[in-house]
């Protein structure tokens, strides 16, 4: 049976996204609405205003979202999900066997050639 990593739009299916970032709309709109009184006795102007402000907001809101969710998942890599991490993640690859060796200094390599004792 072969082992199929999962793709991109596994990952996160479209309408997930679009349901991310609606519902952080509606929220942001809901707060706005709120914090400018739209459900106090306000004067009909001051309601409107209160609309139009939550709407530019819930509008801003969801683009964000799904700006900033779909570029967050551009830079995950599919085949890098089922993998097992052994390793801290901060941390540099460790040089493969053969380069170790390259790298490692020799004993009499300490002195340079121009250096006469």
């Amino acid at each position: 049976m072969s082992h199929e990593s999962p793709t991109r739009r596994d990952l996160l299916k479209p309408l997930q996204l679009l349901g991310m970032a609606f519902g952080a709309a509606l929220f942001a709109g809901v707060v706005t609405l709120v914090s400018m009184g739209f459900f106090q006795q306000r004067s009909p102007d001051q309601a409107s205003h209160a609309v139009i402000t939550a709407l530019v907001i819930a509008g801003v809101s969801f683009i964000a979202v799904l700006l900033i969710v779909s570029l967050l998942l551009l830079a995950v890599d599919p085949a890098q999900i089922t993998k097992q991490i052994d390793k801290p993640v901060l941390l540099p690859d460790e040089p493969a066997a053969g380069e170790k060796a390259a790298t490692e200094e020799k004993p009499g390599d300490a002195a340079s050639p121009d250096t006469k004792a």
